[in-house]
């Protein structure tokens, strides 16, 4: 039996899965969680790396433990935010959370910010048309530009998304993956490398990027450190990196599916072999994202448990109801418990900028709606009722683009355990629903891993793997 290590991070909380393999099914296995969080400081919204880097090796370490020593290696988190390093290869910090508003603040002397000085420079037409990448004011491409008007990108000498960042601390070697590098807005969706061209319009030192690598593709083995501290060597690979890559890719999906990766985004649309880069794709905001073997995940970003997250935070801080003093426990069974004995019938606009991180989601929830004063179960309500509108008018988007119709929608991720947004989805888009597995971005780190580890394996073979290891659930 082969043993593997999937390391996946999320904007909350991270956590170590072995995935073992007999050569028919696989079985997962959580041996390390830890929490991960923007941090709030004076640079502004900012990620904590020396944390990340920390916790990866301890739960490393934490498999060698367990004497399950994993043959290979491979760590996916969230796209957009990254790292530079200097020509020594230490880290020029901060490392920006891309919830941080840098990009949308004035930062030229005419009063322009990063977005705007970014549009003059390529008209959102010609960027799409070239990158094919919904427009989002903290993608990368807006980021490196306040990096640019800041000097730090003048002292910058290697340029790596996160979860090439942790490889590189795991190995010392410095490479880019593709299915991350797609989220930057700076990738040719037709060449899929690094569009030189762009690049140097925007002032971008070529220099700094990496020819991109595959997913199942080798980063390296362990430094000789890293095996002395926990206890074995292995070789880290290249997963989907960019989490919803690795997400959609352990999907138990076929060609006529749609997919919903539920978490703290929701990601929802279709896997593709070719981008669709279209006007009236970019007219409805979907986006061309890289998947695993040269593959498109067409989609769009909707702002998911992110917004129930920061609910349940508020509560516990003693913000939102009276009912709820600082310290209280709320779990997510109890929300959807308040939120089914919920009548209200409000909706908002699950993406409005003012719940991208508001201090009190609670309080920009009602006034979102005009309604100060009502429950708190209304509030949950509120949201999980949007989630599923939000829902059914992606579907008809992509339905109408495409010109076809889909029966059958998957719904993965830790979203996916909630049944009450489950059914209100089957409701309000009248597909047949069908919810699993829970960890599809744990399945699709994994899944690389295998067909890194076995030629013989491909993608197909590799979700039939998945379907016959997890349960799916039709709701």
């Amino acid at each position: 039996m082969s043993t593997y290590l999937a390391i996946d991070i999320g904007a909350s909380s991270g956590r170590h899965l072995l995935g073992h393999f007999d050569g028919d099914h696989l079985q997962t296995e959580e041996i390390y969680r830890f929490q991960n969080g923007i941090k709030r400081t004076d640079d502004g919204l900012v990620w904590d790396i020396f944390h990340l880097v920390e916790e990866v090796i301890n739960g490393i370490k934490k498999a060698g433990e367990k004497g399950a020593c994993p043959d290979v290696i491979a760590i996916d988190t969230w796209g957009v935010d990254y790292v530079l390093l200097d020509k020594d290869h230490k880290e020029l910090l901060p490392v920006y959370a891309y919830r941080d508003d840098r990009t949308i603040r004035p930062s030229l002397p005419d009063g322009r910010n990063a977005v705007e000085a970014v549009r003059d420079i390529i008209s959102p037409e010609k960027l799409y048309a070239r990158c094919g990448i919904q427009y989002q004011p903290f993608n990368t491409i807006f980021q490196l530009y306040c990096d640019k008007l800041s000097g730090k990108l003048e002292r910058a000498a290697h340029f790596l998304m996160i979860p090439e960042y942790l490889a590189f601390r795991l190995t010392g070697e410095i490479k880019n993956e593709y299915t991350n590098a797609t989220t930057t807005n700076l990738v040719h969706a037709e060449s899929g490398t690094w569009d030189a061209e762009l690049l140097n319009a925007l002032g971008y030192p070529e220099t700094i990027f990496s020819s991109l690598r595959m997913p199942s593709s080798k980063v390296g083995e362990l430094l000789p450190e890293i095996q002395e501290t926990v206890g074995f060597n292995s070789m880290v690979i290249f997963c989907p990196t960019h989490d919803t890559a690795s997400a959609v890719c352990g999907s138990p999906i076929g060609p006529d599916d749609l997919y919903l990766s539920s978490g703290t985004w929701s990601l929802m649309g279709i896997e593709s072999v070719k981008p669709m880069l279209g006007p009236e794709f970019q007219k409805a905001n979907f986006t061309n994202e890289g998947g695993i073997e040269h593959r498109f995940r067409v989609l769009k970003n909707i702002m998911g448990m992110w917004l129930i997250q920061n609910i349940q935070a508020n509560l516990e801080a003693g913000i939102g109801d009276p009912k709820y003093p600082v310290g209280c426990k709320v779990s997510f069974d109890e929300m959807v418990s308040l939120a089914r004995a919920s009548f209200f019938q409000g909706l908002i606009n699950v993406n409005d900028e003012r719940l991208v991180a508001p201090e009190n989601m609670v309080q920009a929830i009602r006034e979102c709606l005009g309604e100060p004063d009502i429950s708190i179960g209304d509030v949950i309500n509120c949201v999980y009722r949007s989630l599923a509108e939000e829902y059914r008018n992606t579907v008809l988007e992509i339905e109408k683009l495409t010109g076809r119709k889909y029966d059958n929608l998957y719904i993965v991720g830790g979203g996916c355990q909630n049944r009450y947004l489950n059914e209100l989805t089957a409701a309000a888009t009248g597909k047949k629903v069908f919810a699993g597995p829970v960890e599809a971005t744990a399945c699709g780190n994994l899944i690389s891993q295998l067909m890194f580890n076995h030629p013989s394996i491909d993608l197909w073979k590799a979700r039939r793997i998945i379907r016959d290891s997890f349960e799916i659930v039709e709701q």
